[in-house]
């Protein structure tokens, strides 16, 4: 099963992930596409630096088929949420072309993946520090959700990709990934 754990900076993908790992040794973890890159990126990234990070995140999922048990930190919609929100916040001039950009690749990548697991920060109790930039963290949040929960782009058109919303304690979170990777 491949999976794609998704949310904005800050929304417990990497505690998660580990957790999950840590009991199912079966499933390989593949980690942010920034920390693949070998590139160094500003403490304010760039629409272009989303557009690098979504097209390395793409080449990770061509690697893995299906009945294949991964687990991969974001989803293609993560980067074109990204994207959307530089356009909205007024952040990057670069945006605009670079979200239409991504979403037609989105679009065709995001069926690479079983399950896509939306973790949102609506309900994320644990203190993020302002360097963490919180309105592109909320931004992000809120274009995550329209685009997974609702299907506001069409990415998940063909539906052969299940999303999930997990909240709640980290034990609950876990408790809902063992489901879903069990019943599939």
């Amino acid at each position: 099963m491949r999976v794609a754990v998704s949310g904005s900076h800050g929304s417990g993908k990497s505690t998660l992930i580990e957790a999950f790992v840590e009991n199912h040794p079966e499933y390989q973890h593949e980690p942010e596409a920034y920390e693949l890159l070998e590139e160094s990126f500003s403490a304010e990234p760039s629409a272009e630096d989303f557009f690098r990070q979504l097209e390395c995140h793409i080449q990770q999922l061509e690697k893995y088929h299906s009945g294949d048990r991964v687990i991969i930190e974001r989803s293609p919609a993560d980067y074109v949420a990204y994207l959307k929100a530089l356009v909205v916040l007024h952040r990057d001039n670069a945006a605009r072309q670079l979200f239409d950009e991504a979403s037609v690749l989105a679009r065709k990548a995001i069926h690479s993946l079983d399950v896509i697991v939306f973790l949102s920060t609506r309900d994320v109790r644990s203190y993020v520090p302002d360097e963490e930039d919180l309105e592109l963290r909320r931004a992000v949040n809120d274009i995550l959700e329209s685009l997974l929960l609702h299907d506001e782009l069409d990415l998940l058109s063909s539906r052969s990709t299940v999303v999930v919303e997990a909240s709640g304690t980290l034990e609950e979170r876990i408790q809902l990934l063992e489901q879903v990777t069990q019943q599939r």
